[in-house]
């Protein structure tokens, strides 16, 4: 998905985001289903819970990779400012709305 999207392999480094959980968005967007080759993915849930932790990875990208990944996110997710327990500051995308088949999951 990262070459299809990005043209390359992302750098990146292993992260812990406090105060989410992950769930799962059923999307409906045909190109994005088929650059991912699934129609349920991950999304990050706002719990304001500091116990609730999710891992992932922080990717360094550009300012152009960085709008194209927004033109990519369906109105699902929406974008925000957060910063993971080494004290980074990163963008994640989470829930724009809670949903009856939001269940819980990644830092993108």
């Amino acid at each position: 998905m990262q070459l299809d999207t990005f043209g390359r392999r992302l750098e990146g480094e292993k992260a812990v985001l406090c105060g989410f959980k992950v769930g799962q968005v059923k999307i409906t967007d045909p190109a994005v289903i088929i650059s991912s080759q699934k129609d349920i993915h991950p999304i990050l849930i706002a719990t304001g819970n500091v116990e609730d932790e999710v891992e992932g990875t922080v990717f360094l990208i550009t300012e152009a990779e960085l709008a194209h990944a927004d033109e990519y996110e369906v109105d699902d997710y929406q974008r925000i400012s957060a910063t993971v327990v080494s004290g980074q500051q990163c963008w994640i995308y989470l829930c724009s709305k809670p949903k009856n088949n939001s269940r819980r999951k990644s830092i993108k």
